[in-house]
């Protein structure tokens, strides 16, 4: 995979306290909405279905397949879902990432649903259009030619919170007696995932309450019962998930809180940290013009691959020569990324989630570091 000397994974930074995201999140107003693509969205090379009706509102999901895919086939899955403040945002924010999985060899696709600009609704029904999004993939597996065993589910920042909350938030599900709705694995891009007082932080303030109090009218729900930390157990799907330090809208402290009570559950997460990035930086187009252009875009989608290889869901990369390339397992893959240090090597999953720990915690002690040079980060867009 890509490596970049920009990426500090596991590095715990001082700055905003978690009990503060959902002030920065409820401060992101319309106007600050910028660079929205066009709506309804623009996406050649898709096929697409209504996942889901809701009055005289039709839902549709826009699919990329692998080439010479049917229905007989076994397919992992991926379903995205954009961000946007649960207010706005387009199903084109993820249709690189859906062209790129498809060639791959996964169905990959990503989800409109309802948000506040277009629909009046609160971000509890694009929770509920979430939940009916990944049932219905899972419903219709053999058909789509999916294995509904091996459904992800992906998405960017508020897109991001849906996927997580299609995994950890019980209720806000419109059909709880039908096809779960869980997927089998989560790709969080800048996700949402703190959204309400956490016990043991210090006391909100006042002003913080009545944000808080603000919040639960955008929510339509208490922010606890929206909130995906305040509902971690044992048991979740295997996550990877991308943030920027320098993220002003959705703070890389909770992204962090987050990860690290996946961890306490024994779930894996495997966080990747970016120096100096902001919000919205691994979308496609991001970044100056020439070589750092795509540069973070690429650099998470190759992450995004490893992850999902490392579930056998996607197979090895061909070799330069076109030969197919070798399936490795976990520990042969760390072994050649550690080169001649890999010594000692973990052995089981556990001694794995140790080992990178320990790999995070001799990062973090170099705060000496002089600072990487700019990643050609661009203004974040406001995008939520």
């Amino acid at each position: 995979m890509i490596r970049s000397t920009n990426i500090r994974p596991n590095r715990r930074l001082p700055g905003l306290a978690p009990v503060l995201a959902a002030t920065i999140l409820l401060g992101l107003g319309a106007d600050s909405l910028k660079a929205q693509r066009p709506y309804p969205p623009e996406m050649e090379r898709t096929t697409s279905e209504v996942y889901r009706t809701v009055g005289d509102v039709e839902l549709r999901m826009y699919f990329c397949n692998p080439e010479d895919h049917s229905a007989d086939d076994q397919r992992p899955a991926i379903v995205f879902f954009f961000g946007g403040g649960w207010r706005a945002g387009s199903p084109q924010q993820f249709l690189p990432h859906c062209r790129y999985l498809a060639e791959r060899g996964m169905v990959a696709a990503v989800a409109d649903y309802r948000v506040a600009s277009r629909h009046g609704v609160t971000a509890h029904e694009c929770v509920e259009d979430a939940k009916s999004a990944v049932r219905w993939l899972r419903a219709n597996a053999d058909r789509l030619g999916v294995d509904a065993n091996r459904i992800a589910a992906g998405g960017g920042s508020a897109g991001g919170h849906l996927a997580a909350a299609t995994a950890t938030l019980p209720g806000h599900d419109p059909d709880p007696d039908g096809v779960s709705p869980v997927p089998n694995a989560l790709v969080l891009f800048n996700p949402a995932t703190v959204l309400a007082p956490v016990d043991g932080d210090p006391l909100p303030t006042e002003e913080e309450l009545e944000r808080f109090a603000a919040l639960e009218e955008r929510f339509g729900a208490p922010p606890e019962s929206m909130s995906p930390f305040h509902h971690l157990r044992a048991g979740l799907p295997p996550t990877i998930l991308f943030h920027g330090q320098a993220d002003e809208t959705v703070p890389h402290s909770t992204a962090d809180r987050f990860c690290r009570g996946l961890r306490d559950h024994k779930n894996r997460c495997d966080f990747v940290s970016y120096h100096d990035q902001g919000h919205g930086f691994f979308n496609f187009g991001r970044g100056e013009d020439g070589e750092n252009r795509n540069k973070w875009y690429d650099d998470t989608v190759s992450r995004m691959d490893g992850f999902l290889y490392s579930l056998e869901w996607l197979d090895p990369k061909p070799n330069p020569d076109g030969t197919p390339g070798e399936r490795l397992t976990w520990q042969e893959s760390l072994s050649r990324a550690l080169g001649s240090s890999a010594k000692g090597l973990p052995r089981t999953e556990e001694e794995l989630q140790e080992f990178v720990k320990t790999l995070g915690n001799r990062e973090g002690e170099k705060d000496d570091d002089p600072a990487p040079p700019d990643g050609g980060q661009t203004d974040p867009d406001g995008d939520l």
